[in-house]
């Protein structure tokens, strides 16, 4: 008998080899028929696989985000036994399941695919569902696996076997399509009611452009119709939210091929966006006592050798930059804490100095491939609300619990209500992808777990998620249709300042060394701002709106008396235009509401007369007369509630 430990703690006893489905059917038939897979030790295996040893065991099903991905992971298996039938000479690649859905990247060996035919595909995969056919795994020698795909002629599949050991190898088998796979899978087919394929996109063979394109195939199942129903209006929403689609309405920013791809260029009304953004944190960071600086945006070589980032990213950033000097070589900025540790060591600093605090609007690049570039919330040139804090260890938890205050005023004020911090720590079995003593780790995961738990977040813990030189915690939010995106990051780091060999004098007239701390609210400004375009549709809060009113004169007589109200607003700092246009008032309303105008002030005879405008605010009607005056201390009111300036 072997000791099975339920998550909610309780123990049962079962026969040495029971599966996860033997314990599920003991305790209902009802669970064990939603019953995906199982995490048993922490690892994600088939329901089926026998359980040897004493171990933990959570039974996986759809509510699960495990029996989501096993189920997209098998469904990727399905889809390829459906392409098998229309193309049987196709080779494939990998197919693993992804946030929403799976892919599988294929060659078709020649023959012509487009989205035209995914509709094919997606029925035959009904069909291939229907018997419930199982997912069988076997465990094969690598020699046998070897031999299977030399016969299919598949250089995909040997080429990854040649990094498989043997005793590793299993085939996983269901109807008539074999791949190799680790797995795990769903029991059958038959859980897979729903199908979507949702695109056809070029992808090379391991990602590197020098290898062979091949054709990648998105998708999407689910167990009920109602719920893939539902998922395809939620796309249809994020269509409408798309931040390139708003970002070009409403004129914000651009790419340019010439200029490069992955470096976007902002117009007048994104540059003023940023300006807002970057106003509002600096205002937050000098009540915190942080200091501006200002670091160049590229550096010699030598700078990211001694930070460790060269030997971690150096191949992947961009090329060096060459001077007449043959011993000089700089790199364009990939990040800015290294500048802000020579900054703190430009000078000798006692206890009394810390915490210092240094901010920085920084822009720093790296080398994406171009395949993987998407808009704003993947480029090449990005600027980091960057700031680093060099405090002693006895203020880490009081500094990082500060840092979160920030975090979470940024996200109240631009209406970021549903979010969770997830604490991103070392991997234990891997400690080679980092640096720095397990002692120093050790520390750094404390102050982390311990303040998240203080401010009392609702926190998940991942471990492998960590940065290379320290743990974090990263602000993982949902936007107003659902979607999940990691914004804010803090992260506590014992380790640059190690390699920086950065000093203070303590109390004890001895030289001690600083702890450091990353943090980033926006995380970066162009992916925050694609994040927030699409949480608020292009309708963002008073504060932020590029215009705050538009004055519609009812006739050109009024175009004066418009100005001067315009000029009256300017002055107060409240922005906005006049629609002089030759229309009727109606559609000059219309035209201010899709144009997402939060006030329009309607000007007639009346209003001249009196020395007042009619305000009519977007979404909620007309407002009344108000004069120019209570007009510009009304919307100050409503600022300062955004900003919560007077809480």
């Amino acid at each position: 008998m072997i000791d099975i430990t339920l998550p909610d703690g309780t123990i049962k006893q079962v026969d040495k080899n029971s599966t996860a489905m033997d314990l599920a059917l003991s305790i209902s038939e009802g669970l064990a028929r939603n019953v995906l897979a199982a995490e048993v030790g922490g690892e994600i295996v088939d329901a089926h696989l026998p359980i040897k040893e004493n171990a933990t065991l959570k039974l996986l099903t759809w509510n699960d985000d495990d029996g989501k991905s096993t189920m997209w992971h098998s469904s990727a298996h399905l889809m390829a036994e459906a392409i098998q039938f229309f193309y049987p000479k196709a080779k494939f690649a990998i197919g693993p399941p992804i946030a929403k859905g799976f892919y599988y990247d294929i060659d078709f060996m020649g023959a012509s695919f487009s989205e035209n035919d995914l509709q094919k595909i997606e029925s035959k995969m009904k069909e291939l569902a229907k018997p419930k056919n199982k997912y069988i795994r076997k465990e094969i020698s690598k020699d046998e696996a070897v031999s299977y795909f030399e016969g299919k002629e598949d250089p995909y599949k040997l080429e990854l076997l040649e990094n498989l050991e043997d005793g590793t190898i299993t085939f996983y088998t269901q109807g008539e399509f074999t791949d190799l796979c680790r797995g795990p899978h769903i029991p059958h087919t038959g859980f897979i009611k729903a199908v979507k394929l949702t695109a056809v996109a070029g992808a090379y063979w391991r990602g590197d452009e020098k290898n062979k394109q091949l054709t990648r195939i998105y998708g999407i199942t689910f167990p009920k119709q109602a719920e893939l129903t539902a998922h395809m209006e939620l796309l249809e929403e994020a269509k409408k939210r798309d931040h390139r689609k708003l970002g070009k309405e409403l004129e914000l920013f651009t790419f340019s091929q010439k200029v490069g791809q992955g470096l976007p260029l902002w117009l007048p009304n994104g540059a003023a966006l940023r300006e807002r953004l970057e106003n509002f944190l600096k205002r937050a960071q000098k009540k915190a006592g942080y200091d501006q600086v200002i670091t160049p945006h590229i550096a010699n070589k030598e700078l990211y050798v001694c930070s460790g980032h060269y030997e971690k990213y150096g191949e992947d950033s961009f090329q060096p930059i060459k001077t007449p000097d043959p011993n000089e070589e700089f790199y364009l900025k990939p990040m800015n804490c290294p500048h802000h540790c020579e900054i703190f060591k430009s000078k000798p600093r006692s206890y009394k100095d810390l915490p210092t605090r240094f901010a920085e609007f920084g822009t720093v690049y790296r080398y994406e491939q171009s395949g993987e570039l998407h808009g704003l919330t993947r480029v090449r040139g990005f600027t980091q609300d960057d700031a680093h804090i060099f405090c002693t260890q006895d203020q880490v938890k009081q500094e990082f619990k500060n840092v979160i205050d920030i975090v979470l005023y940024v996200l109240k004020t631009l209406d970021f209500k549903d979010f969770k911090a997830q604490i991103s720590l070392r991997d234990p079995s891997n400690k080679t992808k980092y640096i720095g003593s397990d002692e120093n780790w050790v520390k750094a995961e404390t102050a982390i777990i311990e303040a998240a738990k203080e401010k009392e977040l609702n926190t998940v813990v991942e471990y492998g998620e960590a940065a290379f030189y320290g743990p974090k915690l990263d602000f993982m939010v949902k936007d107003a249709i659902g979607r999940e995106w990691q914004l804010g990051t803090i992260q506590v780091d014992y380790n640059l300042p190690e390699r920086f060999e950065l000093e203070y004098v303590g109390s004890d007239n001895l030289k001690h060394r600083p702890v450091m701390i990353h943090r980033a609210p926006f995380g970066s400004m162009e992916r925050f701002v694609a994040v927030l375009l699409e949480h608020c549709g292009g309708d963002f809060p008073l504060w932020l709106a590029t215009h705050q009113f538009t004055i519609l004169p009812i006739s050109e007589k009024f175009n004066e008396y418009a100005q001067k109200v315009s000029d009256v607003l300017n002055n107060y700092d409240i922005r906005g235009l006049i629609d002089d246009r030759n229309e009727k008032i109606g559609k000059k309303i219309r035209d201010a509401e899709l144009a997402k105008r939060p006030f329009m002030l309607v000007i007639g005879e009346k209003e001249f007369e009196a020395g007042t405008v009619s305000v009519r605010q977007r979404g909620q009607g007309d407002q009344g007369s108000m004069s120019v005056k209570g007009f510009a201390e009304f919307v100050q009111d409503l600022v300062n509630k955004e900003l919560a300036i007077n809480d």
